[in-house]
């Protein structure tokens, strides 16, 4: 890669050696000038990387005549090659584009924000993952980013500079339009921070006058701030910070938080096992910035990476999780693979209650009032926020209120379907470590094969009862087909060797499915000590199918599996849709996951449209339909 990019141009000579706009004005010696950066100026323009003549004579500005004349000069060099098609006497390419299949090659629309890169090696991959986000990812075609402004202002960096160094190694040149506009957005989340006066308060400081004025003060009231105390600074009302670090976000600056919170007592942490290299990434942006979210696919190592931060930190813990048995599978990872002893790990919820140094508790008990005096009292080094994308709903945003110098968040999916996500990333912190496609492509975790399968119905009963329904109750009526459980029994008599979890978005559907698989239910009416039995059964290998409702999408921490089948549920949310296939997602193995989808419903938009964001993250998803005899490829 080193090598292709020390060929090309840098900006002093490409400045140097392009005509001014008023020189291409006809054919003299100025179009010895003309080099292959101006043809990759016209294409950027135009958005395709094969132009005409008159693609080219407008994109630069010059008379059609002198576009060929230079067309035809940096062709005799060998920088260009032609083609005659029917449409146009001529078109033209890079020669570099005959073996693109064997190189690197990084294209970038300015106007749009976005990067193209085919075949990007690890170094590229690492670097845009810095200021970038990936968008779409897919191994044949390349990969596109965005360059959001969420993405400029957590980018680890202590200065623009140093981001703008990053960006030009990632790039291979320097894009000035899309910079510009990179240091405007970095500029915007260096103007306000929360930092802890002398006396003891949360003060607001604005970098300028004008931009409190303007914006803080024409944002905020009373119950945020008390008053002003000078030009720049504002005094803060106790526990508003987080709201007042939302608002301001939502307005487009994000503020940096400088407050000098209590680390809470010291807490010896040794992790007794060793980081991959890209968990190890997470921890130290994490160390840099203080806070953040763990973005990674299920079987990435989350939790792993937690217990990590935990071990830089060296400080007390609090754990919020959604479910006891989550509490509980935390407890033992932590005694497992840390340094700590049982004592000193507690778990606080509707089983037991006992706070210790490190203390695991569920966002229900932590957002009562009856329980929150518990954890305001202590001193909280670090806090994290596990399954964080709930953190934005009504229930579970009282525990952000919780203080801590750190905060962690973790999650597969941080979206939501009310567009809240952006406040995941204001209560807990931005996100690291969200490039799906390259831990797929690196081995650590395996990309499952997944396929919608359009399955008919099983009797003319529902057919007439879902042609008279309204709404919801459509959908319901498609998702409980009983059609699906002879699919099922065809896809696990193919896959006779293979350890499967089947998911149900009904306990009714769950119940008859299981009775004709004659294998457990696991469901939120299932007793804790029963799922416990059954999950380390199937962990164990002793059984090697179960039927699992909603309760096994976050709840719970199920074992992964070989095999998935998703007979109904893609209806409610994307992140349903990610966290059930990545319950196949593992180091080593060919994991499958079939979606089952109704033919001809409402349910067939709602499987395609719930996984067109997996599709994003580098998966390859496929569609088959089913005949009722035989099946037949789409």
């Amino acid at each position: 890669m080193t090598d292709e990019r020390s060929s090309m141009p840098s900006e002093e000579q490409r400045s140097e050696s392009t005509p001014s706009t008023d020189d291409r004005d006809g054919t003299g010696a100025d179009a010895e000038a003309f080099t292959i950066a101006d043809f990759h100026e016209a294409s950027q323009q135009a958005g395709r990387p094969v132009l005409t003549a008159a693609a080219v004579a407008r994109a630069l500005e010059i008379p059609h005549e002198a576009a060929s004349d230079r067309l035809e000069s940096l062709a005799d060099g060998g920088d260009l090659e032609r083609l005659s098609v029917s449409t146009d006497p001529v078109v033209w390419y890079p020669s570099e584009l005959e073996d693109l299949t064997d190189r690197e090659r990084v294209v970038v629309f300015p106007k749009r924000r976005e990067i193209v890169v085919d075949r990007p090696d690890q170094f590229t991959r690492a670097q845009l993952a810095q200021f970038a986000h990936l968008e779409d990812a897919n191994g044949e075609q390349g990969y596109r980013y965005v360059v959001r402004p969420e993405d400029v202002w957590q980018a680890p960096h202590d200065s623009f500079e140093g981001l703008a160094r990053t960006m030009r190694q990632a790039l291979g040149q320097r894009s000035e339009q899309l910079e510009d506009w990179v240091e405007s957005q970095w500029d915007r989340a260096h103007q306000f921070r929360l930092v802890t006066h002398e006396d003891g308060y949360t003060v607001l400081e604005a970098k300028r006058p004008e931009i409190m004025g303007n914006v803080a003060r024409q944002k905020l009231d009373e119950e945020h701030v008390h008053a002003p105390i000078s030009e720049t600074e504002d005094w803060v009302r106790e526990g508003a910070a987080a709201a007042i670090k939302r608002i301001l976000y939502e307005a487009g600056y994000p503020v940096q938080d400088h407050r000098d919170l209590e680390s809470g007592e010291a807490l010896s942490i040794d992790l007794q096992l060793r980081l991959r290299d890209y968990q190890r990434t997470w921890v130290d942006r994490f160390a840099e910035a203080g806070e953040g979210v763990f973005v990674g696919p299920p079987g990435s190592g989350k939790t792993v990476a937690a217990m990590g931060a935990m071990a830089h930190v060296e400080g007390e813990t609090l754990v919020l999780v959604p479910s006891r048995d989550l509490a509980r599978q935390w407890a033992d990872a932590i005694a497992e693979y840390t340094s700590l002893e049982p004592h000193q790990i507690g778990q606080y919820h509707g089983g037991q209650k006992n706070v210790r140094p490190v203390t695991i508790a569920t966002y229900q008990i932590a957002g009562m009032d009856r329980h929150r005096s518990l954890f305001d009292d202590r001193e909280w080094g670090l806090v994290i926020f596990d399954e964080c994308q709930h953190v934005p709903s009504d229930v579970y945003r009282r525990s952000t209120h919780l203080q801590s110098r750190h905060r962690l968040g973790l999650s597969a999916s941080p979206i939501r379907e009310d567009d809240r996500q952006t406040e995941i990333f204001t209560l807990v912190g931005p996100p690291i470590g969200t490039d799906w496609q390259a831990l797929f492509e690196s081995g650590f975790v395996a990309e499952p094969e997944l396929e919608i399968r359009y399955v008919p119905w099983g009797d003319d009963e529902q057919p007439n009862a879902y042609a008279s329904a309204e709404g919801r109750e459509k959908y319901r009526i498609a998702a409980k087909n009983r059609g699906k459980i002879d699919e099922v029994r065809y896809l696990l008599s193919a896959h006779p060797d293979s350890k499967a979890l089947v998911f149900v978005d009904y306990l009714e559907q769950g119940r008859d499915l299981a009775a004709a698989l004659d294998v457990p239910f696991l469901s939120g009416e299932t007793p804790h000590h029963e799922r416990r039995r059954l999950l380390e059964e199937f962990r164990r290998n002793e059984r090697d199918l179960l039927v699992v409702s909603r309760v096994g999408d976050e709840g719970i921490d199920l074992p992964t599996a070989d095999l998935a089948i998703i007979a109904s549920g893609l209806g409610g949310s994307r992140r349903q849709g990610t966290q059930r296939a990545g319950r196949t997602m593992r180091p080593a193995g060919g994991a499958l996951v079939y979606v089952l989808a109704t033919r001809g419903t409402r349910e067939e938009d709602f499987a395609r449209r719930q996984l067109q964001h997996l599709g994003r993250k580098g998966m390859t998803v496929r569609e088959k339909t089913i005949e009722r005899e035989s099946e037949t490829e789409d």
